[in-house]
């Protein structure tokens, strides 16, 4: 049997992407996970186009919820076409009953457990609605197929060594679509590592470990980077920013190669870190914390969402000088976006703050689908667009350039210096976020026009 697997994608960026740094696992995963006898083809729709004409006997197409209008309009087409199709993914698990009306099956949480049951029984023709998947006992699960990625990705070798996370953000899913906490045996981990056969000296020696939280298991985390210490790779992940406080971890960090890691920050006000329940947070550590990563000459990479209670426009448009100030060398800025299957999705749903009229493609983290409590939705993406601007400026991409090359190890300064770059080249180029809903303001103004003007 013939399977393409597709990864929807509708562009964030006005102009999109001027290149694409590294690939969602779901893709190849699944195809790794697909018994030998059928041939896959994964597309990543952000690089390449769906052939509609495609010769496939079965369309899976995988997606979370600001991609959805165009998962659902691939399922349509495909469908209309006589393929069977089949749904998953995020936005699936969470919005079930819509999503089945538009794939002739779908996957309600982890496919390993549910894959090869359900490939059998399209080949038998019994194919079922819904198939529930089980969380995965993270066991003997084979390398991602990555020779199936297109060449456009600059980093190719994504491996994931745990699932799940302890902490509940009220922003985030993967409590839910992912629960527990699990680990992989580190031989399994090792040998996707070991995985070798990439065209650039840069993809064979980066390892981007696709995990929400690799280091909250600290046995785990200590076996796994004692392993990787021979291997001689540069590596990056995700964690809590509690891990500055475990002096042995972050040695082991060091011998094993990591260049740089990802918190978390989320907020700098109490009452918005309260709202998005990362009181573990505390602001007062934020600029120690960092310094304890640079001191072993890794990058820290920081996440910071606008929209929280506590935030105000004000609040919001400051935080390009305080991230720069407690030593984040590359930040990363979203709106807040309440998932359904979130904390926060419940509190926006009993507040009566959900913006009903925008559609899917506003669960983008970079629009707005709810009612702000101290703006507008308007005044907020104006808020975040400041932030962007300011935050990626030729001055403050500069400023952490200069100061990183100060501590950081040669291949994570490289990722300091490649990363700041790109961004500020979009900053410097205007090919800022996307505001969907000035493109459907557009549209309602195209279509008000058109029906105003008399004809024959």
């Amino acid at each position: 049997m013939k399977i393409e697997i597709i990864v929807a994608y509708i562009p964030r960026y006005r102009n999109g992407h001027e290149m694409h740094f590294v690939p969602p696992i779901t893709g190849i995963h699944l195809a790794a996970i697909t018994p030998k006898k059928h041939q896959v083809r994964v597309i990543h729709q952000q690089i390449q186009q769906p052939c509609l004409e495609s010769d496939a006997d079965l369309i899976a197409i995988s997606f979370f919820s600001g991609f959805a209008p165009e998962a659902y309009r691939l399922a349509q087409v495909y469908r209309s076409l006589g393929k069977i199709v089949v749904g998953g993914g995020p936005h699936v698990t969470f919005v079930q009953e819509e999503s089945a009306c538009f794939f002739d099956a779908i996957v309600i949480g982890e496919a390993e457990t549910v894959w090869e049951s359900l490939l059998s029984d399209v080949e038998n023709g019994h194919l079922q609605k819904v198939y529930y998947g089980q969380p995965c006992d993270m066991k003997n699960l084979p390398t991602p197929r990555y020779d199936l990625l297109p060449k456009q990705f600059f980093i190719r070798k994504v491996v994931q060594a745990t699932r799940g996370c302890p902490f509940s953000c009220s922003f985030c899913t993967v409590p839910t679509l992912n629960p527990g906490f699990r680990t992989r045996p580190v031989q399994d981990i090792i040998a996707d590592i070991r995985f070798n056969a990439f065209a650039h000296w840069w993809q064979r020696k980066v390892v981007w470990f696709w995990d929400d939280n690799l280091t909250v298991q600290r046995d785990f985390a200590r076996n796994l980077l004692e392993a990787m210490i021979p291997e001689k790779k540069w590596w990056l992940t995700q964690a809590s920013m509690d891990i500055a406080d475990d002096a042995g971890l972050l040695n082991l960090m060091q011998r094993s190669g990591c260049i740089g890691i990802f918190f978390g920050i989320e907020s700098f006000g109490k009452e918005s870190l309260k709202d998005a329940h990362k009181q573990q947070n505390r602001t007062e550590q934020y600029a120690s914390r960092i310094q304890a990563l640079h001191q072993k000459g890794i990058c820290v990479m920081a996440g910071f969402i606008s929209g929280f209670d506590g935030d105000t426009p004000a609040s919001i448009r400051d935080m390009a000088k305080r991230l720069y100030e407690i030593g984040v060398d590359v930040p990363f800025l979203s709106i807040l976006t309440p998932y359904q299957g979130t904390a926060a999705y419940q509190k926006m749903l009993l507040g009566n703050r959900i913006l009903a009229e925008r559609g899917w493609e506003f669960y983008n983290g970079y629009n707005v689908c709810f009612m702000p409590k101290q703006m507008s939705p308007d005044e907020l993406i104006q808020a975040h667009r400041d932030l962007w601007r300011e935050a990626f400026s030729l001055k403050y991409s500069l400023l952490r350039i200069m100061r990183s090359a100060r501590y950081l190890r040669l291949g994570a300064f490289l990722m300091c210096l490649f990363m700041n770059v790109f961004y500020c080249l979009k900053r410097l180029r205007r090919n800022e976020p996307r505001d969907f809903a000035e493109i459907e303001l557009g549209r309602r103004t195209l279509v008000s026009s058109k029906s105003d003007t008399t004809g024959f």
